[in-house]
């Protein structure tokens, strides 16, 4: 059986998630939130009170067991949708995410669902390292302004304290951070199509790469 793939890049508050999780419900894919499972990580990571600058020190990796349902990541059993978005995560998630040993067990893992589903996936590398070969590959943006307001107003449903422009900060932090390590940056893949969501809906682009991935397969037939 041949399994089909959309891999969406971008960076933080693009509004990645919500388009991949639209789109995968609408195509009846499985939806892979990557982020989600280095957020996920990086809680266990700070739980277990490891030392987290150590690339080392993940061998929790090995024995953890991670579960996407209906969209949400469950980690051990755990669904991890509030517990990902604690301020304490979003802080050191990018140094977790830099670690070459996380990367590799983490890439191999999405690697491994992806060969026995149809998904759209998303994340920061996923055009680029995690699925070369996507039928569909975008590379979503947004200005830092209007990606910190949609985190804002996601954060304020689970009862966030964080102010608007500490989240600008966040986001300025974070997008310098993922697009300047040194391992599997965030960068568009050469093969991979821009699409700028700062004055689009949701909703709006999850029907244009709908249509867009249709006509793909269409051709391929």
């Amino acid at each position: 059986m041949t399994y089909h793939s959309i891999a969406i890049d971008g960076p933080a508050g693009a509004g990645k998630s919500t388009v991949a999780k639209q789109l995968a419900k609408k195509l009846n894919y499985t939806y892979i939130d990557t982020g989600a499972m280095y957020r996920a990580t990086t809680y266990k990571a700070l739980s277990l009170g490891i030392d987290i600058a150590n690339p080392y020190a993940f061998d929790f990796l090995d024995t953890t067991e991670f579960v996407f349902k209906n969209g949400e990541l469950f980690m051990d059993n755990v669904n991890m949708t509030i517990l990902n978005r604690l301020k304490e995560v979003a802080d050191n998630v990018s140094l977790v995410a830099s670690h070459i040993p996380v990367r590799n067990k983490l890439v191999q893992l999405q690697q491994l669902i992806a060969e026995n589903n149809n998904i759209v996936m998303d994340g920061r590398d996923i055009g680029t390292v995690v699925l070369k070969n996507a039928d569909l590959k975008i590379f979503m943006v947004a200005s830092v302004e209007v990606r910190a307001k949609r985190r804002y107003e996601e954060l304020q449903k689970i009862g966030s304290k964080q102010t608007l422009q500490e989240l600008i900060e966040d986001i300025q932090r974070r997008d310098d951070f993922d697009s300047s390590r040194d391992y599997n940056p965030l960068k568009q893949a050469e093969d991979a199509e821009m699409i700028d969501t700062s004055d689009i809906s949701i909703d709006e682009v999850t029907d244009l790469l709908y249509e867009k991935f249709i006509v793909k397969l269409k051709g391929e037939i």
